[in-house]
């Protein structure tokens, strides 16, 4: 009963090395060397400043990757709730010592970056919520003095990215947080009530929108109401992947990229500049490369022992999957702007920073996988 404690507590250095998943760790590395191509190609074929940025970043987080993935998932186990609760602190000082651009308030500066937590509380969220049902029996989870706590652990941070005011990373945490209570074993007839009281609330919600937040929404209804406002962004990126075609224009070749028409094409429109360049066929392989990745991902959930490792993978795997959805409809028009990076490929230290820290906590379950937690 107690030697898989043993085995795991006497693995060598060797033992961990072959027991990292080498097909995940290359599909992030294939990812990260086209996110390194597709930045070059936004610096207009320079090696400017977001190239040279997002070369370091993705070192460094990978590197960082790498080695959380050595750390005992019992670590992770034990940190979660420290973890989360640290998450936290950081979103509270956002709202007195952020950092403001554009009108919102989401970052703090730590001199050598500025950092966006509500990017890592979409990780602690997780963390916090799988050691929470992994604690919790399935005869107990569905009482209603056991909902308490996980409902208040998603609405705080939530109410605090929405103050931001930050709509889609709000609403990415949330859906985290709601797929790890799901898999947790929550009964189906709370998250229709849940969405009747949203449903509810949405009128009053909406009075509290900004100005652009609803401009966005009526723009994702019809865009082409205000072709040169609002609606300007979301009709070039459309044109731009249209454009492309089955093989793409070439890389370099992208004219809606190239003369300025799109815009924020290094961030959250990075799919559109690659879907320009490379067409159908490249926009296939990018799929390809998040398919596998989630997938390794839930291979890892489900050779690992501990209830604690299979809830934060299947979570983990389902929030990356929403996240790439997410900024895909967006920029195909199917879903309003909410700004949503893509995992690894969009230019963002914090963004990458929090994936990293996902993959990594991930790793650290194959790695571990015989270890019990309790």
């Amino acid at each position: 009963m107690f030697q898989p404690r043993s085995i795991q507590s006497s693995l060598s250095f060797k033992d961990k090395l072959l027991s990292i998943d080498y097909i995940l760790v290359i599909s992030i590395l294939i990812l990260g060397f086209v996110s390194m191509f597709a930045m070059y190609s936004t610096d207009g074929g320079e090696f400017r400043y977001h190239t040279k940025s997002h070369i370091v970043r993705f070192s460094v987080f990978f590197l960082m990757f790498f080695i959380l993935s050595f750390i005992q998932i019992r670590f992770w186990h034990g940190s979660s709730y420290l973890l989360y609760f640290f998450f936290f602190v950081l979103l509270i000082c956002v709202k007195y010592f952020g950092l403001t651009s554009s009108g919102s308030q989401r970052w703090l500066n730590f001199y050598f970056m500025n950092l966006q937590p509500s990017e890592l509380m979409k990780i602690g969220l997780i963390l916090f919520l799988a050691k929470y049902y992994h604690r919790v029996s399935l005869e107990n989870v569905n009482k209603i003095k056991f909902l308490f706590l996980p409902i208040l652990a998603l609405i705080a941070p939530v109410l605090l990215v929405v103050m931001q005011p930050d709509l889609g990373t709000s609403l990415l945490i949330a859906a985290g947080g709601i797929v790890v209570a799901w898999l947790g074993g929550v009964r189906a007839k709370f998250f229709i009530y849940a969405l009747i009281i949203f449903i509810s609330l949405l009128p009053i919600a909406i009075s509290f929108l900004k100005p652009y937040q609803k401009a966005r929404i009526l723009t994702f209804l019809n865009p082409e109401k205000d072709p040169l406002g609002a609606g300007y962004q979301i009709i070039q990126s459309k044109i731009a992947i249209g454009s492309g075609g089955l093989f793409g224009k070439g890389f370099l070749n992208g004219s809606q990229s190239y003369l300025d028409y799109l815009p924020e094409k290094h961030t959250d429109f990075i799919f559109t500049l690659f879907s320009e360049e490379f067409g159908f066929f490249g926009s296939l392989f990018i799929l390809s490369l998040y398919a596998l990745i989630v997938s390794r991902i839930v291979k890892i959930g489900n050779v690992t022992r501990s209830n604690f490792g299979k809830l934060y993978c299947y979570s983990f795997a389902t929030a990356f999957f929403i996240y790439v959805v997410v900024n895909m409809g967006m920029v195909l028009g199917l879903l309003p702007i909410v700004g949503s990076p893509l995992p690894i490929l969009s230019y963002g230290g914090s963004s990458m920073m929090a994936i990293m820290l996902g993959l990594g906590i991930a790793m650290s379950c194959k790695v571990y996988k015989d270890t019990p937690v309790n």
